[in-house]
C-alpha cells in the first residue's frame, strides 16, 4: 500500500501475525484454562467448604435480621453447615420449609476468578492497580452473590402468598436462580469489567501511572533449575500418581465403586448403598485434591515471573 510520502509499506510477516494473534487471544485462552482448572478443582463436593460455610452463615443471619427471627435455620449438609431452611406458613410441604444450600458454585469463587483473570490480563494498566482492582472486584462479587442468595426468600414468599402450599409457587425462585447461574452473572461480570476498563483508561492520573511504568512483569519458562525445583516437580508427579492409585488400586475405593455400580444398575436405595457412595466420593475428592495441588506446584515451579526493575524514585 502506497503512503503519502511514496514509500511502500511491507505486508506483515507470519511471525508478526502470530505475535498479534497471541497478544489478542491470550485473554480467551487464559479464561479457558482457568475454567478448566476450576472445574478440575471443584469436582469433589465442598472443595470450597470454608467459603461456603461463611456465605451460608452470613446468608442465615442477614435473613434473620431482614425478615425476622425464625425465618431461616442453619443446618448441616454433607457434614458442613451450608444448608438453610426458610420457614413460612405459605410455603409448600408438610413442614412449610424451603431447603437450600451453598454449593461450590454458590460460593462465588468461580465469578471472582473470572473477573480477576480479565483484569490481570488487560494491557496498558499498571500491575499494582490490576491487583488492587481485582481484590476490590472480588469483594463486590462476594456482596453481589450474597445479595442473590438473599433474594430467594422474598421471591418465594411473594409467589407463595398468592398461591399458598402449592409446589408450583417456588417456580419464580428457581427460574431466577437458573437465569443468574447460567448467564446473568456472566453479563454482570462483563459489564463490571467494561466499566473498570473505561475508568482506568479515562483517568489522567491512571494514564500517567501507566506511562511511568515502562516495563511489566514477564512470565517465562524457567531456564535455571536448582535441586529444589527438581524435588518439587518430583513430589508433584508423586502426588498425581498417588491420586491415580487412590482410586485405581485402593481396595476400599475399588469395593465402594463396585457396590455403587451395583446399586445404580439394580436401582437399589439403602443405607449400604449410601455408605458406599460416600466412600467413593471421598476417594474421588482426595484424588482430585492431590492432582490439583500437584498441577499448581508444577505450574508455579515451571513458570517464572520477572519483576520490572525499580526506578530511583521507587
Amino acid at each position: 500500500m502506497a503512503g503519502g510520502n511514496g514509500a511502500v509499506k511491507e505486508d506483515l510477516s507470519w511471525a508478526e501475525v502470530s505475535n498479534l494473534g497471541l497478544r489478542y487471544l491470550k485473554i480467551p485462552a487464559a479464561l479457558l484454562l482457568v475454567e478448566a482448572f476450576y472445574w478440575f478443582l471443584t469436582q469433589p463436593l465442598n472443595t470450597l467448604a470454608p467459603i461456603q460455610i461463611s456465605e451460608a452463615w452470613l446468608w442465615h443471619h442477614l435473613a434473620e435480621m431482614i425478615w425476622g427471627s425464625g425465618t431461616s435455620e442453619l443446618l448441616y449438609h454433607n457434614g458442613f453447615l451450608t444448608k438453610l431452611e426458610f420457614t413460612n406458613a405459605v410455603f409448600p410441604g408438610q413442614f412449610n420449609v424451603v431447603s437450600l444450600y451453598v454449593s461450590d458454585e454458590c460460593a462465588g469463587i468461580h465469578e471472582m476468578v473470572f473477573i480477576s483473570t480479565l483484569i490481570l490480563l488487560t494491557d496498558g494498566v499498571p500491575q499494582r492497580l490490576k491487583i488492587k482492582s481485582a481484590l476490590v472486584m472480588c469483594g463486590i462479587v462476594y456482596v453481589l452473590n450474597l445479595s442473590r442468595l438473599l433474594a430467594f426468600y422474598p421471591l418465594a414468599l411473594n409467589a407463595c402468598t398468592g398461591n399458598p402450599n402449592d409446589p408450583a409457587c417456588l417456580t419464580d425462585m428457581w427460574t431466577f436462580h437458573t437465569s443468574v447461574y447460567k448467564w446473568g452473572f456472566m453479563v454482570v461480570l462483563l459489564l463490571m469489567w467494561l466499566a473498570w476498563f473505561k475508568w482506568v483508561n479515562a483517568g489522567k492520573a491512571i494514564q500517567r501511572a501507566s506511562e511511568a511504568e515502562t516495563k511489566s512483569w514477564l512470565f517465562a519458562f524457567r531456564k535455571e533449575w536448582k535441586m529444589l525445583h527438581k524435588i518439587l516437580i518430583l513430589i508433584s508427579l508423586l502426588l498425581i500418581a498417588g491420586a491415580a492409585a487412590n482410586i485405581m488400586l485402593d481396595p476400599v475405593a475399588i469395593e465402594a465403586k463396585a457396590e455403587v455400580d451395583a446399586c445404580s444398575f439394580n436401582q437399589i436405595v439403602s443405607a449400604d448403598c449410601g455408605n458406599s457412595q460416600q466412600a467413593w466420593d471421598n476417594a474421588i475428592g482426595e484424588s482430585w485434591s492431590l492432582v490439583s495441588i500437584g498441577l499448581v506446584t508444577i505450574f508455579a515451579t515451571v513458570i517464572t515471573i520477572k519483576h520490572p526493575p525499580k526506578t530511583e524514585e521507587e
